[in-house]
This record gives structure tokens, C-alpha cells and sequence, in this order.
């Protein structure tokens, strides 16, 4: 397969909606005060309104990437810039908390998983040889807006307040966006014809791919309660908002790292062994969290969580690929990542009922790394390097 210069421009545009979408989403946690305190809701009640747009987002991918299948990347795109904008707009001149969870929730969750798992599928059929490296590049992005997002969205809710914040971030999304699709070509693989020659409903029969799903899942719960709490979670003890920001910053830098590191190695040590090392990596955060005495400790759990949390986005779709083959490679990811909507959807709201409830946030820490264990078990019963990937297929 031809790896050109129409692919490395996909590439970027799959790196600049993803740096815009996940910058405006992973900002949230700076919002999280703010909007609590206007609204009169505790941690519990807040964290839902991040847990339906991950959800939605998640779940949604499974839509928009098999109809990216079937048109390409570009009008899909286009979608999901007017619904960003849209709910983010909509979000900011909101009067209840209830109707910020939809326009937030579905705005939000319909642009990300538009602008996502479409522009994910796109560069997989691009690349055959190096298709590990360019994902890992091109989900980059994720960390980067990660990494800029939060802080940005700070100062813009120091300066303007959290509504008119939410207006800036409207704009810019549907700016940026709408340049991703205009470079967004549809990959030269086949993709309509079904994920590989199995089709996709054979692939979620299989026993690869049920592994893939609970491990997303729990890997999910876990990951998404600890990206949504780690900012109160740090102002808790005793660090300031632009402080505990910026560890969210710690874990965009952390995710650019695993996810150009563990997705470039993934090329030489097959992509089931390097989706093992960050699911080990991921357990090993969530034991930092919990031993964390202040700031410092706290860092290295970001940007831990970052490194693990990368790998396991950079190298998901390159299992699938690797597994059951790049063609229809956008419907068979977006139906894996379901399975992180779901935890997304549990994890936020259970560690902020939790502390609601005992004043501390030891419960969801143990929980977080037990469901880590589990995950880094059930990732050794994939079918390890491309000899048993061939054979699987």
C-alpha cells in the first residue's frame, strides 16, 4: 500500500480533530467548579454531565464509524463540527443543569465521536506497513489537546467566566473542524465491504474481540473516574485551581509520550504485546494515586496515567487491524470502544457518589486499581504477535 503524502495529510487532519474535540472535552474538569457551584450540585450529580458526553461519544463512534465506511471521513466530520459547536454554544446560555447534560451530553458526545473514530478508521486504511506509527501519531492529538486544553480553558474562565468560556471553545472547535474535513480523503481500502472478509458481526463473536470489550470496559471505569476527579481530587489537597489544572496538562503530556512511544514500538514487538505493556502501565498509575502524599506524587500519576492511557487508545485500533484486518476497520473500533463508553459512563459518577458519601476518595482508588488488575489478566489471554493474529483471522 502506496504511503504517500495524501496519507501523512490525513494524518494531520486526524491530529488536529483530535487535538480540537479532546482539548474541549478533557478541559471539562476546569469547568467542574465552577458549574457545580452555579448549579448547587455535589460531585456525584457533576460528574454525570462528563459521564454522558463520554458515553455518548464512545457509544456514538460505533454509528459514525461504519457510516464513515460507507461515504468517508469528510461529511462525517462536517457533522460533527456543526453538533460541537452546537452543544458547546447551547451549553454556555444553559439555565439548568439538567438541559447542560443534554446540549453538553449529546452536542458534545455526537461532534466528538464524529470528528473520532471516522478520522481513527481513516488513517488505519491509509497505512499498511506503518499503520501502528501513524495511529499512535495521528491519536496523538488526544494527549496534545489534553495537554492544552485545560489551562487554556483556565484562563478563559479566570478572565470571562465559565459561560462565555464555553463560547470561545464553540467557535474555535467548528473552525478547526471544518479545515479537518475538507482534508479528510477517504482511504483507498475497501472499507464498505465489512470488517475483513469475517464482516463485523463475526468479528463480535469472537473470543479476541470479547476479551478487547471487557477490558475496555474496565479499563474505562477506571480511567475516566480518575480524569474527571483528578483536578478536585488535587484542589482537595490543598493545590491551586490553575495547579490542579495543570495535572491534566501532566496527563496530555504523559499521553503524547505512550502514544507515539508504545505506538511506534508496536511495529516491532507486534501490537498485542505493546497493548499489554500499557494496560501494566495503567495498573501501575492507579497504584501512585493511591500512595500519592501531595503534589509531587500526584504528577507522577498523571503523567503515568497519560503514558498508559495513550498506549491503550494508539494500539486498540491497531489490534483490530492486526486481528481481523484494516477493511471495515471503522465499525468493528467504534464497536470496541463502546465498551469504554459504558465504563465512562459508570466510573465519573460512581467515585463522586462515593465521596459524597464517606468524604474521601480511598473506596474509588481501590476500586480503580482492582479493575486495573483485572484488565492487565484479561489482556494476557489475547492472542499474542502476528503469527496467532493470522490465525484468529
Amino acid at each position: 500500500m502506496k504511503e504517500g503524502r495524501q496519507a501523512w495529510l490525513v494524518v494531520g487532519a486526524a491530529f488536529t480533530s483530535m487535538f480540537t474535540v479532546f482539548g474541549a472535552v478533557y478541559s471539562f474538569g476546569a469547568f467542574f467548579e465552577p458549574m457545580a457551584r452555579e448549579f448547587h450540585t455535589g460531585q456525584g450529580l457533576t460528574s454525570v454531565l462528563f459521564a454522558v458526553t463520554a458515553f455518548s461519544f464512545f457509544s456514538l463512534g460505533a454509528v459514525s464509524g461504519a457510516v464513515a465506511d460507507r461515504v468517508g471521513p469528510r461529511r462525517v466530520v462536517l457533522v460533527g463540527a456543526a453538533a460541537m459547536g452546537l452543544g458547546l454554544a447551547l451549553t454556555a446560555v444553559t439555565p439548568a443543569f439538567w438541559l447542560g447534560c443534554l446540549t453538553y451530553g449529546l452536542g458534545v458526545g455526537v461532534g466528538t465521536a464524529c470528528a473520532y473514530v471516522p478520522m481513527v478508521a481513516a488513517v488505519g486504511g491509509w497505512f499498511g506497513r506503518r499503520r501502528s506509527l501513524a495511529i499512535g501519531m495521528a491519536v496523538s492529538g488526544i494527549g496534545a489537546g489534553t495537554l492544552v486544553g485545560p489551562p487554556v480553558a483556565e484562563v478563559l474562565i479566570e478572565r470571562l467566566g465559565w459561560r462565555q468560556a464555553y463560547l470561545v471553545l464553540a467557535a474555535a472547535t467548528v473552525v478547526l473542524l471544518v479545515a479537518c474535513a475538507v482534508a479528510a480523503e477517504a482511504p483507498p481500502v475497501a472499507a464498505a465491504a465489512g470488517a475483513g472478509a469475517r464482516g463485523l458481526g463475526r468479528v463480535l463473536r469472537t473470543r479476541a474481540f470479547g476479551l478487547l470489550y471487557a477490558t475496555g470496559l474496565l479499563s474505562g471505569f477506571a480511567l475516566f473516574m480518575a480524569l474527571v476527579h483528578i483536578v478536585p481530587y488535587a484542589q482537595r489537597l490543598g493545590s491551586s485551581p490553575l495547579s490542579a489544572a495543570a495535572l491534566v496538562s501532566v496527563v496530555g503530556v504523559g499521553s503524547v509520550s505512550g502514544r507515539l512511544v508504545l505506538g511506534g514500538a508496536a511495529d516491532r514487538l507486534a501490537p498485542v504485546n505493546a497493548f499489554r505493556l500499557s494496560m501494566a502501565i495503567l495498573l501501575l498509575s492507579y497504584v501512585l494515586w493511591l500512595l500519592a502524599p501531595g503534589y509531587a506524587v500526584l504528577a507522577c500519576f498523571a503523567l503515568a496515567l497519560g503514558v498508559g492511557y495513550g498506549g491503550w487508545v494508539a494500539l486498540s485500533p491497531s489490534v483490530m487491524a492486526e486481528l481481523f484486518g484494516p477493511a471495515g476497520l471503522g465499525g468493528s473500533v467504534g464497536a470496541l470502544y463502546t465498551s469504554a463508553g459504558i465504563g465512562a459512563l459508570l466510573g465519573p459518577p460512581f467515585a463522586g457518589f462515593i465521596v459524597d458519601a464517606t468524604g474521601g476518595y480511598l473506596p474509588a482508588i481501590v476500586t480503580a486499581i482492582g479493575m486495573a488488575t483485572v484488565s492487565v489478566a484479561l489482556a494476557a489471554l489475547l492472542p499474542g504477535g502476528r503469527d496467532a493474529a493470522t490465525r484468529e483471522r
